[in-house]
């Protein structure tokens, strides 16, 4: 499938929903809806609610994550907020705040 891809120094203010793969290297504010794979660049940042089915954060995550495949955490990654993933895997040096449901 295609990916679709919001690049550094971007900015999209409000809801945004994808069928296909993501990739974000600038920054969304607000709710993102991604029904394939969502992948976050360093330079990436979300600040709202996620809902996606496979998701690599190696950027910024300001909300609630809801994954329903494998959440990967990146080294860099750092979400701020209540994570839910089927499956979760975390690179040494990644860093979350707040609550993380793993599992059914």
């Amino acid at each position: 499938g295609d990916t679709c891809i919001v690049s550094s120094g971007t900015v999209i203010e409000g809801k945004f929903s994808s069928t296909e793969n993501v990739r974000i290297d600038g920054l969304i504010k607000g709710e993102v809806k991604c029904s394939q794979r969502l992948v976050m660049g360093e330079s990436g940042r979300i600040e709202g609610n996620i809902r996606t089915k496979d998701a690599v954060i190696m950027g910024n995550i300001e909300g609630e994550i809801h994954v329903d495949g494998t959440l990967s955490l990146k080294s860099t990654a750092f979400i701020k907020g209540t994570i839910n993933a089927k499956f979760m895997t975390v690179d040494e040096g990644a860093r979350y705040v707040g609550e993380c449901k793993v599992g059914a």
